[in-house]
């Protein structure tokens, strides 16, 4: 199974090419993984992705143990047309204690336990007899006399009686089990049964083969006697004619661990069948399998924290986290590599551990990479740009050869266009949740050169943020607005003590207020409002 490497959910630049890189640097180290988002990429992305000619990346939900991550019992099924004491023996020769009965196409059409053969020995029709000729003489031993009649579907006897007592009660629907007594198999061939079965291997004079050819009549010489064949008749059905059908609980393979184990632990079943969604099975699963099951492998880029991850994060075994944020909750059972660095972008790191592992970058790579840290430092504009970023980006370019300005400016201006979007949609496009203290906080932040359409639509975007900040019991709600041109922020705010916004930025606490210098989140805003949160208490 490959090691799922993604950033944050609302993924950003950053986030989408930081995961792509580190993927690309691990896979030349020697692992096996694959990069990952967590939701649908924006525009500034895809149109990085389109420059440098490489795919979106896989969109995964969340992380949490699938059916399809354990260790099940992948077992193979077998035809309907099986007889039963053969699948017997495989059961018992495989220490097997429920097989599946699919179709030629693996579709499974029901299930067969050793309960269910016991109850069939004990309760089923012992009169009737449901099989082909193959398996009638493979389970008997026996010796095709005459007729070729591939299938037979009817009524059992065994017939001890005087040939003239039974004469007119045998027909077509018959089967029947006798000795040599000829003047018995005669009247069964003139009354023209499905099958003879002679037992005790006796040699049967030619008239009756010819007889029986003639009348189209199979006859089947068997070795064992009388009483055994009687006994071992009913094995010889086909087992799908005791295949359980109705009731049976099976599982997807997509189904998730949590939502299973409980079913699995509460019934009294030994296994569970596991199939696709085409119905197609791949094997079989019981309790043993929950018990210690293969979590996925995953490593994190560009966040740290376990409400910015992907859901079931905890399910999952966190292999390894490079990040450029603050220190989150997100803790580990087992020692694992933590690359954490006060630089401006995950993509910077990952430049750097490029050099420390000695791997050429190739052209794409590199280009992801410089796009990455050119959209988090907003072309080093942002507070949070170090020497080490602006490094990066002059050692990828020489491998580009791109005027990065150019570049740049055409990536912000693809990226900030909010034509077509709802308020919905770019409220949430980049929006974190953060504890701060004992307040509850949400932020998106928008870049965009387009401040005007935002404000055509102010009234609506406080409207949605009221909705928000109630129904999520937010403390503090905010979108940022940050115009790239004029290096600054617009806010707009829900708060359940205003003062905060005026204490925290330095600005009347009015709605749509430009606060100047303030493009980072994770550097300028969070630790002003932790400031104006402490000055409050």
């Amino acid at each position: 199974m490959s090691i799922f490497v993604f950033g944050h959910k609302n993924p950003d630049t950053d986030s989408v090419a930081s995961a792509i890189a580190f993927s690309h640097l691990k896979n030349k180290l020697g692992f096996d993984t694959l990069p990952c988002i967590l939701g649908e990429i924006n525009k500034e992305t895809n149109y990085v992705l389109n420059y440098f000619n490489l795919p979106t990346p896989k969109l995964i939900d969340n992380v949490k143990v699938q059916v399809k991550d354990l260790q099940y019992s992948f077992d193979t099924g077998v035809s309907g047309s099986n007889c039963i004491l053969s699948i017997y023996k495989l059961m018992e020769r495989e220490q097997l204690q429920t097989v599946a009965i699919v179709d030629k196409d693996n579709k499974l059409l029901g299930i067969v336990s050793m309960k269910d053969i016991a109850m069939g020995l004990i309760k089923g029709d012992f009169y009737h007899l449901k099989s082909s000729l193959e398996n009638l003489v493979d389970a008997l031993k026996g010796e095709v006399l005459a007729g070729d009649r591939e299938y037979f579907d009817g009524r059992i006897s065994i017939v001890a009686y005087y040939y003239k007592t039974i004469a007119g009660s045998l027909g077509e629907k018959d089967i029947i089990i006798v000795g040599d007594t000829y003047d018995v198999i005669g009247s069964a061939i003139a009354s023209k049964v499905q099958l003879i079965l002679v037992t005790g291997g006796k040699v049967i004079p030619e008239k009756y083969i010819a007889m029986a050819q003639e009348k189209n009549v199979t006859i089947i010489s068997v070795p064992m006697d009388t009483y055994y064949v009687s006994k071992i008749i009913n094995q010889c059905n086909d087992v799908s004619t005791i295949m359980r059908t109705k009731n049976i609980i099976k599982f997807y393979e997509e189904d998730y661990l949590e939502e299973i184990k409980e079913e699995i632990i509460n019934t009294h079943f030994r296994n569970y069948p596991i199939v696709d969604h085409q119905n197609t099975f791949l094997g079989f699963i019981n309790k043993k399998h929950i018990l210690n099951p293969q979590r996925k492998k995953t490593i994190l880029v560009d966040h740290n924290e376990y409400r910015q991850s992907a859901e079931g994060l905890e399910e999952s075994e966190i292999l390894e986290i490079v990040d450029h944020h603050k220190l989150g909750d997100i803790s580990t059972s087992m020692p694992i590599n933590f690359r954490n660095n006060a630089v401006g972008s995950t993509c910077t790191i990952i430049y750097w551990m490029f050099q420390d592992a000695d791997i050429t970058i190739d052209k794409d790579i590199a280009g992801v990479l410089m796009a990455g840290i050119i959209s988090d430092t907003l072309l080093f504009k942002s507070p949070t740009t170090t020497d080490m970023d602006r490094r990066a980006v002059e050692a990828l370019n020489k491998i580009l050869r791109l005027d990065i300005d150019t570049f740049a400016m055409e990536m912000f201006k693809t990226g900030t266009s909010l034509e077509g979007q709802s308020i919905e949609q770019i409220f949430y496009k980049d929006f974190k949740e953060f504890s701060l203290e004992t307040y509850k906080t949400g932020i998106s932040q928008v870049f965009t050169l387009d401040i005007e359409d935002v404000f055509n639509r102010k009234d609506s975007f406080i409207e949605f943020m009221h909705r928000t900040h109630k129904n999520n019991n937010y403390d503090i709600t905010l979108l940022l607005i940050t115009d790239i041109l004029k290096e600054g922020s617009y806010i707009l705010f829900q708060c359940k003590n205003n003062h905060l916004i005026s204490s925290a930025f330095q600005v009347e606490g009015t709605q749509g207020v430009f606060v100047e210098n303030i493009v980072s989140r994770k550097k300028q805003v969070i630790p002003r409002l932790l400031e104006a949160i402490h000055l409050i208490k």
